[in-house]
């Protein structure tokens, strides 16, 4: 009786032993897993030593960007474009539209010289080359009004020639006509001289043949009279006088 008494005490004192193990147990697990100020100051310090870090590797990365875009800014390109405008300027207008562009280019370029100061000798180098462009679209617009004006002279000269030459060509036609008519009037007169002699000889065998005594004097003037006569019917009606002017 005595021993089975004491096997439930001492069951039961085992019991509180191990429940008091187990408390004991839980309640440093849960101290272990509950978070102090410490921690929370530490994980406070990492995520703001993060964040500065990304701000600064974010500041950093801009400055780059904007050092590429600065960097990779043609400055050459803008006396480029006006030498090939002012190229292909073939009027006083287009090479003041030119002049204009370059003028622009200049104003903007030495605004430039303020933001980007590690490319000012580009910049200069530009600019200088734009001022002289604008100094050769003075020049070439000089000599765009003197090349018009050669070439109006030229044109009034071309045209005072092919008057002259058309003149020529006149007074050579009526030369040639005046000769041609010099020819026919010779051709006509020989013709004359041909009758008159013919009609003397005949009006002197008529004399003869009937016996009537007939001078010189009376021959003469029939003939005459004959050579006017056929003077009249074959003389050319007169022809006005050629114009070739054109």
């Amino acid at each position: 009786m005595k021993d089975m008494s004491i096997q439930p005490v001492a069951a039961a004192s085992q019991q509180d032993g191990w429940s008091q193990r187990d408390s004991s147990a839980s309640v440093q697990d849960s101290a272990a897993a509950a978070p102090t100020l410490s921690d929370y100051a530490e994980e406070e310090s990492k995520s703001l030593t993060e964040m500065i870090k990304d701000a600064q590797e974010k500041a950093e990365a801009h400055r780059s960007a904007l050092k590429v875009t600065k960097n990779s800014t043609r400055y050459g390109d803008a006396p480029l474009e006006a030498y090939a405008r002012l190229a292909r300027a073939k009027s006083v207008s287009e090479v003041n539209a030119a002049s204009g562009y370059a003028r622009r280019r200049i104003a903007q370029l030495q605004g430039k010289l303020h933001v980007d100061p590690e490319n000012s000798a580009k910049i200069k180098a530009a600019i200088q080359q734009l001022q002289k462009a604008v100094n050769r679209g003075a020049r070439k617009k000089r000599e765009l009004t003197r090349e018009k004006i050669d070439a109006q002279r030229v044109a009034r000269s071309e045209e005072a020639q092919r008057r002259k030459e058309t003149e020529l060509r006149r007074r050579k036609v009526q030369r040639a006509v005046r000769e041609s008519g010099y020819l026919r009037e010779a051709e006509v007169s020989s013709r004359l001289a041909d009758h008159v002699t013919a009609t003397q000889v005949e009006l002197r065998q008529q004399a003869q043949s009937i016996g009537a005594p007939v001078g010189p004097a009376a021959a003469d003037y029939a003939a005459q009279q004959y050579t006017a006569t056929a003077a009249a019917a074959a003389a050319p009606a007169p022809s006005a006088e050629l114009s070739l002017q054109g």
